[in-house]
């Protein structure tokens, strides 16, 4: 009898840690206005227009922030200018990892989303997933402030991605994506004006 009230009370335990930790983790990932929480890891969630960002050896200024919020869970995409005049984009979802992607529009493809797998650029991409989120857009965007945008994701081996998006009525967005690490990224936010 002991034995069993001794298995019961551990099964109790570890059910109640279980519980504690998934809540912790929803927590720690998403706030109740749909905005993404702070990461402990810092930076990429709290870049803002007029910052300047570092990714691998290129220079880029931020000069809009789109914030999506689908459900429970948000991500944030930051435009980036360089002196190219291509767009770019960073992507920052923090889930259980912090997901960077550095997006380069691809205009000019010929392509559209839908199929379990599209070819572009001499590479395959296979199906990821597709969604609709809403968003709140700030600085140089070329958005409303606030809208909805549909889109689908594909990948390509681990690293490689493709994105279609479409916000409000508009057609497609085409863009293929690089997937980051945290050591790629110097963020170089602007002074505080006091």
């Amino acid at each position: 009898m002991d034995a069993l009230v001794t298995c019961l009370v551990a099964a109790v335990a570890v059910l109640a840690v279980a519980v504690i930790v998934v809540r912790a983790r929803r927590r720690a990932t998403s706030r109740a206005d749909g905005q993404p929480a702070e990461s402990p890891r810092g930076g990429p969630l709290r870049l803002a227009p007029g910052d300047r960002v570092r990714i691998r050896e290129q220079e880029y200024a931020v000069s809009g922030t789109i914030r999506l919020v689908e459900g429970d869970w948000s991500w944030v995409q930051h435009l980036l200018d360089d002196d190219s005049g291509t767009r770019h984009r960073l992507s920052v979802e923090n889930g259980p990892e912090l997901e960077l992607v550095l997006w380069t529009a691809e205009p000019g493809a010929a392509v559209t989303p839908g199929a379990p797998t599209i070819e572009l650029g001499g590479r395959r991409y296979t199906w990821a997933e597709t969604g609709q989120a809403r968003y709140t857009a700030t600085g140089e965007t070329d958005l409303p402030s606030t809208g909805t945008m549909r889109y689908h994701d594909y990948q390509s081996g681990g690293a490689a991605r493709l994105s279609f998006e479409a916000y409000g009525e508009e057609g497609w967005r085409v863009a293929r994506g690089a997937l980051l690490g945290p050591a790629d990224l110097t963020i170089h936010p602007t002074p505080e004006v006091r």
